[in-house]
């Protein structure tokens, strides 16, 4: 099984689960085990081959099981454990189970799972901002998440490269923001070369809020990021009039970091908080929004007399602290309207968040303690082994990636609190998310091969804590599983043929050279720029 339970007892005696069979129990935990088991269509009853009840002395997203000759007992925390004991459940039958099969008819043998997870937060990130995916292939990202028990779905929904949701109080986002005429067919500048193919693309409103009812009912929170104030092209190619200058800016063509950044004045909050307030009319119960923070260029601000004036007004010595504040800002916002603030590690780095916004630390887990220290929870991202646009092998016959390599390998022995950190240190410590970002992820295929089998070890990391020394032999088998929910994933002995579609430039950079750059940033990175 993957995610590994935290216990698995073999059993004598077995039980014949078939289409049609009943499960019995409360409405909600019925329907989410039905959900988990779709092959079987089974249907509620008052006495059942699966008998399921709540029991919240288990605690969030546990579970108990036990199979035998008179059929299946769930004891579930809740609604989410009861979800996840469905889908070990499944895991117990054929791999043709995960194939809709008319008239099915599985053996289900003998065990006892007593199983709870690690951490709170197994995360998945999609950029649908570079290159959009739409709703069909989010719902299906959704499904494959669920049946490793991830439970965040991280969605980067604006960069300069585009703006990826309706918006009614403010159109030109969705209508201008959304789409740029061509798009980098290359992500090294000196060999710049462009598809000259429109790209775009967005989410209604209503896609928004069946996206989230959908992700809900499979235990999966959606996480929707509008990264701010820097990254903002797209977002001022529709409202120029919230950048500092107030200048028409096109939605980038290229990749890498833009100067583009939105202005921090009361009608830039005002602006944001609207979009909020779209965003979470959609979404419905939304804990968490992403606000961004992360490689913002001061420049326009530091040459802007209103805002260094408004700065000073604020009683703030650097444009560095006015960042600070504008993210603070809008965590007091979404605060107001009980979401949680979520940012990048530079938000963190440039000071006074607020105490219960959330941080990742994309540029390594050194910044990560410094904030579990500074007592915010965390979520480890860190490029090695987190980022999962980068290659899965140092391989020519690898499809173009941003670096080698994060091998399934290096995902597997990931520890997101390390026994070196204090212990205060590792209790915020929520956990660990990989980020797909999608420069060099064009279409869903491609989306199924970086993710998947490296999300299946990142599935067991979040789950169990640690992978287990049988890993690689159950990852083999549950390869069956993938093969019949049509994942086309990267072959454990490399990329097919025609996965090796758009092979690496030699030479491409490595994952050791990013990550002594990433930690020179954030060695150097301080709030202590130059003053006004």
């Amino acid at each position: 099984m993957i995610p590994r339970p935290n216990l698995l007892s073999q059993l004598s005696g077995s039980y014949e689960l078939t289409t049609g069979a009943v499960v019995s129990g409360p409405a909600d935990l019925v329907e989410a085990v039905r959900l988990a088991l779709p092959v079987l269509d089974l249907r509620p009853g008052d006495s059942g081959a699966v008998d399921i009840r709540l029991d919240p002395a288990l605690g969030p997203e546990s579970y108990r099981l036990t199979s035998g000759s008179r059929g299946v007992e769930i004891a579930a925390g809740d609604r989410a454990g009861a979800f996840y004991a469905a889908q070990s459940l499944h895991q117990l039958l054929p791999d043709a189970s995960y194939r809709l099969t008319p008239g099915a008819e599985w053996r289900v043998p003998g065990v006892r799972i007593e199983d709870a997870p690690r951490y709170s937060w197994r995360g998945l990130h999609v950029d649908v901002a570079r290159h959009f995916f739409p709703k069909r292939e989010i719902l299906r990202v959704v499904d494959l998440m669920a049946v490793h028990k991830l439970n965040r779905l991280h969605l980067h929904l604006v960069d300069d490269q585009g703006w990826r949701v309706e918006s009614r109080a403010f159109p030109r986002l969705h209508e201008v923001a959304s789409h740029r005429p061509r798009t980098a067919t290359h992500y090294y500048r000196e060999q710049e070369s462009f598809d000259d193919l429109p790209h775009g693309g967005s989410y209604t409103l209503d896609d928004l809020a069946e996206i989230a009812a959908y992700a809900r009912a499979r235990a999966v929170t959606i996480v929707p990021e509008i990264d701010v104030p820097g990254h903002a092209s797209a977002i001022l190619a529709a409202y120029p009039e919230f950048g500092p200058t107030g200048e028409p800016v096109e939605v980038l063509e290229r990749w890498g970091i833009s100067p583009a950044i939105l202005s921090p004045l009361p009608p830039t909050v005002d602006f944001l908080t609207t979009i909020f307030d779209e965003l979470l009319g959609a979404l419905g119960e939304t804990p968490y929004v992403h606000v961004g923070g992360d490689e913002v260029v001061l420049d326009q601000w530091e040459a802007s007399p209103e805002i260094t004036a408004y700065a000073r007004e604020l009683g703030l010595e650097s444009v560095a602290a006015l960042h600070a504040w504008f993210l603070r800002r809008l965590a007091d916002v979404l605060a107001e309207r009980g979401a949680r603030a979520v940012v990048w590690d530079e938000a963190f780095v440039a000071g006074d968040l607020r105490p219960d916004t959330l941080v990742m630390p994309w540029r390594g887990m050194p910044v990560g303690r410094r904030a579990a220290a500074a007592g915010h929870d965390v979520v480890a991202t860190p490029v090695f082994p987190m980022y999962f646009d980068y290659a899965e092998a140092a391989s020519t016959d690898e499809p173009m990636a941003i670096g080698d390599a994060v091998t399934l390998a290096d995902v597997a022995a990931f520890d997101p609190a390390p026994a070196t950190w204090a212990l205060a240190e590792r209790k915020h410590v929520l956990g660990l998310q990989a980020q797909l970002w999608s420069e060099r992820i064009p279409d869903a295929r491609t989306l199924d091969y970086k993710a998947w089998p490296r999300a299946c070890a990142l599935a067991e990391v979040g789950w169990s804590g640690a992978a287990g020394p049988d890993f690689a032999e159950r990852l083999r088998a549950h390869l069956g599983r993938l093969d019949a929910l049509g994942v086309e994933y990267r072959p454990l002995e490399g990329p097919k043929p025609w996965q090796r579609r758009r092979p690496h430039r030699p030479g491409v950079v490595s994952v050791a050279e990013v990550m002594q750059h990433v930690e020179q940033m954030a060695e150097s990175a301080t709030s202590t720029r130059p003053s006004m």
